[in-house]
């Protein structure tokens, strides 16, 4: 018995099928969930989420945002949310190397933490893209 995912951000539906199981990054830690799964609301945090479907493994790279659990549906609301074809690598790595440079300045702790949040980010893209490149 599947469950219902829908995954939204601001600017478009990402995702809107039946799959086996999702496993998020959520601020208290990783979290699977399956059909009948309790009800949760939790928060996002920047990570990889993992959609399996007829036992394939579909990775995501998602920065925040929550996670609405009810025994027949999930609903994720994420700041974004990009499927591992959809990242361009080029333009991650350029993001890495600016936030890396950021972080070695440290203008203001501010700056610093925004930075910071910004290298977790373009690892996270990265890590999803060269999933997605291995498996082929």
């Amino acid at each position: 018995m599947p469950i219902h995912l829908e995954i939204v951000t601001a600017e478009r539906v990402v995702l809107s099928e039946e799959v086996d199981q999702v496993n998020a990054p959520t601020k208290d830690g990783r979290v699977g969930i399956l059909p009948r799964h309790a009800p949760l609301l939790t928060i996002l945090d920047v990570g990889e989420l993992d959609i399996i479907k007829d036992g394939q493994t579909t990775p995501f790279a998602v920065s925040g945002g929550f996670m609405e659990v009810l025994p027949n549906r999930v609903t994720i609301l994420a700041d974004t949310a990009e499927r591992a074809d959809e990242i361009d690598e080029s333009r991650a790595e350029a993001a890495r190397r600016s936030a890396e440079e950021r972080i070695a300045q440290r203008q203001s702790d501010q700056d610093l933490a925004l930075a910071e949040a910004e290298l977790r980010r373009a690892l996270i893209r990265l890590k999803v893209a060269q999933l997605k490149r291995n498996r082929r």
